[in-house]
């Protein structure tokens, strides 16, 4: 497996780190990335080779993952295009950017598939929804499960859209989470605790709860349940967040989130 990554930031660095965790041999990878101090990076802690532009030594890769802001994939792919073989997978975490649109861009390429990882990659945690256009076979699937899967947990969906939801879900999600752990932070502030106190009992109780959620087989409303006692702490904490609509606001952002990632493919697919 030869994988050469079209921009060498934080996400990128994250699956090189992970594929060569598994196995991958440094020389079978190769990140390609105009900033200086990225392609440095790269060098110093994978010892992969780099280039500050697409070159001719792109041929020998079975997979080009494009990481990338979303604002220069065009452009990104108009270099591309002319290094690209057929059989060569493409794959993009880009966000916003439709299968169909960077297709286009890369003069009628079939074999792209579409992924949208999230931020816990970074220590091996991390959660990505993918989908695969039809020209997209079998073994290209596969391929793109294990650079995906070198990081965290894959889930495919056949329908191309669910990528804007994966992204308002877990793309997103992480900042979700984030927001809540502050809040809880500042909460504990007020009642007295210092910020290391606070930053401790906020991150545990996630990290935890989560672990806890992820071992049980049971639904997150029947462990709520459990540690819920009919007049106790929990309740009160729980009915002044549903005075508030403290869940409905949470999915009024995630569904906002899923309408943004349409708008950026409505946006970015008119170039």
């Amino acid at each position: 497996m030869k994988i050469a990554f079209i921009g060498g930031g934080n996400m990128a660095a994250a699956l090189i780190g992970g594929l060569i965790k598994r196995g991958v041999a440094a020389v079978d990878l190769y990140a390609i990335d105009p900033n200086e101090d990225a392609r440095k990076r790269n060098q110093q802690q994978f010892g992969i080779g780099t280039a500050a532009a697409a070159d001719a030594a792109l041929a020998s890769f079975d997979a080009i993952v494009l990481a990338v802001k979303p604002q220069v994939v065009k452009e990104v792919a108009a270099a591309l295009a002319s290094y690209l073989s057929a059989q060569q997978l493409v794959i993009s975490i880009v966000a916003g950017i439709r299968a169909a649109d960077l297709s286009r861009w890369l003069n009628g390429h079939a074999r792209i598939i579409r992924t949208m990882p999230n931020t816990p990659a970074l220590i091996g945690m991390g959660v990505a929804g993918l989908v695969a256009l039809d020209g997209v076979d079998a073994a290209g699937r596969a391929l793109a499960s294990q650079v995906l899967g070198a990081v965290g947990q894959t889930v495919w969906f056949d329908d191309e859209s669910k990528i804007d939801a994966v992204t308002a879900i877990s793309g997103s999600g992480p900042a979700y989470v984030f927001y809540f752990i502050e809040a809880l932070q500042e909460a504990a502030r007020q009642l007295g605790m210092d910020d290391a106190q606070s930053r401790a009992l906020a991150v545990a109780t996630f990290t935890g709860a989560a672990q806890l959620a992820a071992q049980s087989d049971e639904p997150p409303s029947v462990l709520r349940e459990r540690v819920t006692s009919k007049g106790g702490t929990t309740a009160a904490a729980l009915a002044a967040f549903d005075a508030q609509h403290v869940k409905e606001a949470i999915v009024r952002g995630a569904l906002a989130a899923d309408t943004r990632a349409k708008e950026m493919g409505d946006e970015f697919g008119k170039q």
